[in-house]
């Protein structure tokens, strides 16, 4: 039963001593081991939101750029995530690299980027991509398959390979404020390091697991 199921996490450690103390920087040095290793999606990212109930919501999305300011990802303005996001812009992400025994959880306010930044990685899109942003009306009850289908061949026809950015379409960035670096270990002593940001600057703490 699922009860029984135990792992022995072996593969590192996590030291206070040796991590970055930018966290912003100590994440892209664990994202690049990810993108090195044989995990699958590793720029896949849990997004967390609350709507106007105060009821939580998680789904999956993409990793697409890395800032300064923090962690970008677009999608669709009118879709359930984003009209959560409008109310309130407290979110948490979180990776999980698994052949690296690895998951990252940071809390943050997230903002819409420039509609100018939107609009330079939308271009920068496969066609296909760019089709079915138009294609689907996110979050929205639809009859079929099929509906999909005949918008996409619509909107193929209208725009040919000259797609431009929906008005309903951009990114948001999620501006952190906690980072905690989560390592497996052996017996369950798991490393959790964690990044505060107050008063304008990054403090590390150890929890305990």
């Amino acid at each position: 039963m699922y009860h029984d199921i135990r792992k022995q996490y072996m593969f590192s450690s996590l030291d206070e001593n040796y991590i970055l103390k930018d966290p912003i920087e100590q994440f892209e040095v664990w994202l690049n081991e990810a993108l090195e290793s044989t995990q699958s999606e590793p720029t896949a990212m849990v997004v967390s939101t609350v709507d106007v109930n105060q009821h939580p919501h998680s789904r999956i999305v993409l990793l697409k750029e890395i800032t300064p300011d923090g962690f970008v990802f677009y999608t669709n303005y009118e879709g359930h995530k984003a009209r959560q996001i409008e109310a309130n812009s407290h979110v948490c992400l979180l990776f999980f690299w698994s052949t690296l025994e690895r998951q990252v959880r940071i809390e943050g306010v997230v903002e819409k980027i420039s509609d100018a930044l939107s609009t330079a990685y939308f271009l920068s899109r496969p066609l296909e991509s760019r089709i079915g942003a138009w294609a689907s009306p996110q979050s929205e009850v639809i009859r079929s398959q099929d509906f999909l289908e005949q918008q996409f061949e619509y909107y193929k026809q209208k725009f040919g390979e000259n797609v431009p950015k929906p008005p309903f379409w951009g990114g948001f960035v999620v501006k952190p404020s906690l980072i905690e670096f989560w390592q497996g270990r052996p017996n369950r002593l798991h490393d959790r390091l964690l990044y505060s940001f107050e008063l304008g600057e990054w403090h590390i703490s150890r929890l305990a697991p």
